[in-house]
């Protein structure tokens, strides 16, 4: 039996990340289908333009899991006055002097309005956990203000969805190594992911119990294999495409009367012949 590409997760409940690691290469047109499900994001997209609809894709995974190239493809198709990008890192100084939160709440998106978050306010229970910059009591507490904080944005309409990307540790190593010997990828890796590298140990219980508390059923987490680039994206992109179209009306709304009314003065009573 084949390990899976991708799974949904709906319910809090132990994940085992070893059932993503088969790396099995793309089937099919990569650059058709590409094409294909980002005509299908862009509309999905102006769906929620048009009713007014908001959004939140966290993404999450391992260093050099390829977050940043699905990012890339997704926001690739959308109009950037409706989509913020925001990429996650070490909090600022004044943002340490807030509760870890503050800084999210400052990103959530406005009607019609897409944010996509480049690692995410998982970071109290994930690296801030692992390097000890906060206190156990800190992100022990953070698991119930992180489901909190994600029930508020589905009681506010947003439509949320989290994705993490998983690699095997040969397969990062193969990525970081590329990115070292490519003078114009360097800049994608830095000391700190082979200092995360170090403690893989430490990042899979954290992961494992992000999963295992975080798993709610008003913001459920897709796990995907990304041991293979192409056939990663194309899951992540499939993944969002069908959770952000179950949350919106497909259907466009009718043409203004006004508006009507005004292409009848410029065009005549024929201009949509």
């Amino acid at each position: 039996m084949l390990a899976p590409l991708c799974a949904f997760y709906a319910g809090c409940m132990s994940v085992d990340l070893s059932q993503f690691e088969s790396g099995h290469h793309y089937v099919g047109d990569y650059a058709a289908d590409l094409e294909q499900i980002q005509r299908r994001l862009a509309r999905i997209q102006a769906a929620y333009i048009l009713h007014g609809g908001r959004a939140m894709i966290a993404v999450e995974g391992w260093d050099a899991a390829g977050k940043g190239g699905a990012i890339r493809q997704l926001s690739a198709c959308w109009d950037a006055r409706w989509c913020d990008v925001w990429s996650i890192g070490t909090r600022m100084a004044d943002e340490a002097d807030r509760h870890f939160l503050w800084r999210f709440w400052q990103c959530v998106p406005a009607r019609g309005h897409i944010s996509v978050f480049d690692r995410t306010w998982y970071c109290r229970v994930l690296v801030e956990r692992v390097e000890a910059k906060c206190s156990e009591a800190e992100w022990q507490r953070a698991y119930d203000e992180i489901n909190e904080f994600e029930a508020q944005q589905r009681d506010m309409g947003t439509t949320l969805i989290k994705i993490f990307l998983h690699v095997t540790a040969d397969e990062q190593d193969k990525r970081l190594k590329a990115r070292l010997n490519d003078p114009w990828q360097r800049w994608k890796t830095g000391p700190d992911d082979y200092r995360n590298r170090a403690r893989r140990p430490e990042y899979l219980k954290a992961y494992g119990d992000m999963f295992a508390r975080c798993n709610t059923r008003w913001a459920p987490w897709t796990i995907v294999d990304g041991n293979h680039k192409r056939a990663a994206r194309m899951a992540v992109l499939q993944a969002i495409a069908d959770q952000l179209e179950h949350a919106i009306d497909m259907c466009p709304p009718p043409l203004d009367p006004d508006l009507a009314h005004v292409a009848e003065l410029a065009f005549g009573p024929q201009w949509d012949a």
